[in-house]
């Protein structure tokens, strides 16, 4: 049996030119054994008749609030039906209304109510696509936990050539197939994963910080609580929401940040460490508010606990996973880290690079291997790297002959959600 034999997939399909394009994944996916529900809008009907999705997946198609409903209310059992959602194509409306929050129709209704999954595959032209509204609002349905398929590039029905075009069918249906051959991959593991930067204290009103956003530590998060990790993060300052079925641990400096770590490390089956800590602290934090004065302000900073190193000291059983920002001499940097820090792998990049590092949603990645192996990734969402980053935590655990942790669960459930917190950089955000 395939992965999606038996699985419930609710497809929705929006009013673009690619909807004739959702005919055959609702095809591929009938045909791999999932049952379909579809649900469309109504521009999408405009495209593709509702009477061609029901004949291929032999079930009603959903279009409106207001209709003779097939279930009891409807938009709600769709929502609790559905074992992952997948909306192809999706226009820029469409991710503009997900990402408020909006539900005013059947579709983004059911998509508000559901706890499933939701994948996402944009269809527009260009313009629309590279508008940084549109933008802003893929990255905030990133940040929630949303799988974003990025569109191909190619012609579109306007004539022009760009990004943009919905992806072909059989490469959606393999991405939904892999979706659910990971998951619980990872049940019954404990990965810790660290998140944000810190903040060192000047006085009661600055501090000394960094531009991680958090973004990639809580993409990683997210997808490793996918796949049935039980995962704690511990994540410095950012207005970042917690992933579902993340267990959340803020801090706001490196030695907060050190003492977390210290208190999950020995019953983690991994820690992936992509904070971006502060290297060094003010050797004294002024009680009040420092004035402005005529002449010079010198600090002396003093270096803060490296956390990284103190783990692979620390290391038995656990796999230990580093992050290096850098603005040059990347490989050089991260092999010298690598070893230095006795990690399994690391995760690097060039933060100086267009589109990759910290504030945006994507990245650009070599990954290298304490065996001396190397990868290029190109760039991609942060979303979708998080899922090559665990592939690569898979194939290590499963290579690994270390026993797991002998602790139990209930023995670190008091580590929950803490005080808000948050700071130089050794990692990604």
């Amino acid at each position: 049996m395939g992965a999606l034999a038996g699985r419930c997939i609710v497809l929705g399909v929006t009013g673009g030119i690619a909807a004739y394009k959702a005919v055959e994944i609702a095809s591929r996916l009938k045909k791999a054994g999932a049952d379909v529900r579809v649900i469309m809008t109504r521009a999408a009907t405009s495209f593709v008749t509702p009477l061609t999705f029901r004949e291929i997946t032999g079930q009603p198609v959903a279009e409106t609030m207001w209709g003779e409903p097939h279930h009891h209310v409807e938009h709600i059992a769709l929502a609790e039906f559905a074992e992952l959602v997948l909306v192809a194509p999706a226009t820029a409306n469409f991710i503009a209304k997900a990402a408020a929050g909006m539900a005013d129709d059947m579709l983004t209704t059911c998509v508000l109510a559901t706890r499933a999954p939701l994948l996402i595959a944009p269809a527009m032209n260009t313009g629309m696509w590279e508008n940084p509204i549109t933008q802003e609002n893929v990255a905030r349905l990133q940040e929630r936990g949303v799988t974003i398929i990025p569109p191909a590039v190619g012609q579109l029905a306007c004539g022009t050539t760009g990004a943009g075009r919905l992806p072909e069918p059989a490469e959606i249906v393999a991405i939904v197939e892999r979706h659910f051959s990971h998951e619980q991959s990872l049940a019954g593991r404990r990965i810790l994963v660290t998140a944000a930067g810190t903040e060192e204290a000047l006085d009661p009103v600055r501090f000394l910080g960094n531009r991680s956003t958090g973004r990639m530590g809580f993409a990683v998060a997210a997808e490793a609580a996918r796949r049935g990790a039980e995962v704690i993060l511990v994540a410095g300052p950012t207005p970042l929401a917690t992933p579902a079925g993340v267990q959340r641990v803020n801090v706001r400096s490196a030695r907060d940040m050190h003492a977390a770590v210290r208190a999950e490390y020995d019953a983690v089956d991994a820690v992936i460490k992509a904070a971006a800590v502060a290297d060094y602290r003010p050797a004294e934090t002024a009680e009040h508010k420092i004035k402005k004065s005529d002449g010079e302000l010198t600090l002396t900073l003093v270096r803060n606990p490296d956390i990284l190193y103190e783990l692979g000291q620390r290391k038995r059983h656990q796999i230990l996973v580093g992050f290096a920002a850098e603005t040059q001499n990347v490989a050089e940097y991260a092999r010298g880290k690598l070893a230095k820090k006795n990690l399994d792998f690391i995760v690097a990049n060039n933060v100086a690079e267009k589109d990759a590092g910290f504030g945006v949603a994507t990245n650009h990645v070599q990954i290298f291997y304490a065996d001396g192996r190397a990868e290029d990734h190109p760039l991609m969402p942060k979303a979708e790297l998080a899922g090559v980053i665990l592939d690569r935590l898979e194939d290590v655990l499963k290579s690994s002959l270390k026993p797991a942790p002998l602790a139990g669960k209930g023995d670190h459930a008091q580590h929950g959600e803490r005080g808000e917190s948050r700071n130089s950089c050794d990692e990604i955000s």
